[in-house]
């Protein structure tokens, strides 16, 4: 019985990847770890840095998560990580996802990409409007897990 809870207790690994770490990846992980702290120990990476997105931080903080704090880098800067789940945001992402050692399980749940869509957008509240709304759609995929990874 002892063991059975210690296992029950182990909190799920899972790595948010993104082409740029950051935005869509760095999104999940702020829900993640603001959401499901006390079962999910949330990361996130790319395969490439493009630094944080100010956009992504203050519509996050919008919905008070604050995700000020994280810093974009690649997957080789997670060494020695093991995880339960890496879970792909783009397709960029999805289709150079690099392999990981161990019983990871792959999964890709696309988002849009709000940077690229922003970048139409003929006023600032046109363009956080496309981040407000990637940004609810990610919070509701993290408030499925762990249920929604198969």
């Amino acid at each position: 019985m002892l063991l059975l809870t210690r296992v029950a207790m182990r909190r799920l690994k899972i790595l948010f990847l993104c082409t740029g770490n950051s935005c869509r990846s760095q999104m999940a992980e702020g829900w993640a770890r603001h959401l499901k702290g006390e079962t999910i120990e949330a990361y996130s990476a790319g395969t490439v840095k493009h630094g944080m997105n100010e956009r992504a931080v203050r519509v996050m903080a919008e919905a008070g998560v604050d995700i000020s704090g994280h810093s974009s880098k690649t997957v080789d800067e997670l060494p020695g990580q093991e995880f339960d789940y890496a879970i792909t945001l783009c397709g960029h992402a999805n289709e150079s996802c690099p392999l990981f050692p161990g019983n990871v399980k792959r999964l890709h749940q696309g988002f849009d990409d709000p940077p690229k869509l922003a970048a139409e957008a003929k006023s600032e509240e046109e363009a956080l409007a496309h981040y407000r709304r990637v940004r609810d759609e990610i919070r509701t995929f993290i408030e499925g897990m762990p249920e929604n990874l198969g």
